[in-house]
């Protein structure tokens, strides 16, 4: 039996992204942003859709100009995932993505100028119900707190977000979110910590520009990671110089190895060595793509010997412990009378994932029928 989860979330406003609720212990939203360019609407739809697929709860699109807002508006109606639009500066951008349904805005207000276009925007999304995100970057601090800091810290960050926030104090708008990025982990989960003291907003975790898919999952594990585990974050986002699938893919990996929250199947697989009685890597890779469709969560073991296999395979609802030529299978916990091929691993075992999946989704949906 696994032990009880440890980790308190700090607690925070809830908010809305869309239907997505955001903070007051809603499960941590998982996000990711398009890389296509916003006026090619067939290939952001495409890439909206390839995420929604996934399981992404939030998509962001940046919409630098006019133009993209208008496409914007073809997105929109195209795609059923709340979409954040990321605004720079231009109020007039905002006020036109807010009419075209945006489910939040990324847009610092300190950062649009005089007073009256803050307002305008501020109202416009009061008057839609759409959050605001306020986003600060250790790459983009303000010359004068660059100056009065020398360098980016988390003094230096958080002094940046408080700036927009009281202005959304002024304005008594308290629907929003914050971020304090950096692409160095320390920067980052300092800057969250101060932060998360400061403000009953909910946050918006990430680790900025950090890398390659192998080192910038590694790095936003070990940022994101020790955050999550302090109970702070409500929704995340893994950057990453890669396929912006694969930022979803790491985000719930994060989130299901804390055991957060669960989506898929959580592969427990050993490294392998001279013990193995058959092809675990291979095993365990093929069905990890052919598994990608499924959304319930399920512990499923796959140890290539005898000697750990049957305690993992306690602890999972699908469990496989190697022996020569056919291997041990579990059910619940419970050892079957029946053992796999070890030729014919991966169709087995696929099938009966499958199956177990199909009969824990009936049981779910007869217990919601049964309660309603």
């Amino acid at each position: 039996m696994m032990m009880e989860n440890p980790i308190k979330r700090r607690p925070s406003r809830r908010i809305y992204v869309g239907n997505v609720p955001i903070g007051d212990g809603a499960p941590i939203a998982v996000q990711s942003m398009t890389n296509t360019e916003t006026t090619d609407v067939a290939a952001t739809v495409a890439q909206i859709k390839a995420l929604e697929k996934v399981g992404a709860d939030i998509v962001r699109v940046s919409v630098p100009t006019m133009e993209a807002a208008e496409a914007f508006k073809a997105i929109k109606q195209q795609v059923d995932v709340p979409l954040v639009t990321d605004i720079h500066f231009d109020y007039r951008i905002a006020l036109k993505v807010a009419e075209y349904g945006a489910d939040c805005l990324r847009i610092n207000p300190g950062n649009i100028g005089r007073e009256d276009r803050v307002k305008a925007v501020v109202d416009a999304a009061r008057d839609r119900n759409i959050p605001i995100r306020i986003g600060v970057n250790g790459g983009s601090l303000e010359r004068d707190l660059q100056e009065k800091y020398g360098e980016p810290t988390p003094q230096a960050l958080v002094e940046s977000a408080m700036r927009h926030v009281e202005i959304l104090d002024r304005l008594n708008f308290a629907d929003f979110k914050v971020s304090v990025k950096a692409s160095d982990v320390f920067l980052a989960v300092e800057s969250y910590r101060l932060l998360a003291k400061q403000i009953e907003q909910p946050l918006h975790l990430g680790i900025t520009e950090a890398g390659g898919l192998r080192s910038g999952s590694v790095k936003s594990s070990i940022g994101l990671g020790m955050l999550l585990a302090e109970g702070i974050g409500d929704t995340l986002r893994v950057s990453l110089a890669a396929d912006p699938v694969e930022e979803i893919k790491v985000g719930f990996d994060i989130l299901k190895s804390l055991r957060i929250r669960s989506r898929g199947i959580n592969f427990i697989a050993c490294p392998s060595c001279s013990r193995q009685e058959f092809d675990v890597i291979n095993t365990v890779n093929q069905l990890e793509q052919r598994l990608e469709d499924i959304t319930t969560p399920m512990d499923v073991s796959i140890i290539g010997c005898v000697v750990n296999g049957p305690g993992e395979a306690l602890v999972s609802q699908i469990g496989l412990a190697g022996a020569k030529n056919k291997s041990g299978l579990y059910v619940d916990g419970e050892r079957q009378r029946e053992r796999l091929d070890n030729q014919n691993l991966v169709d087995e075992l696929e099938a009966r994932i499958r199956a177990k999946v199909k009969k824990a989704e009936a049981e779910r949906i007869e217990i919601k029928q049964r309660d309603a």
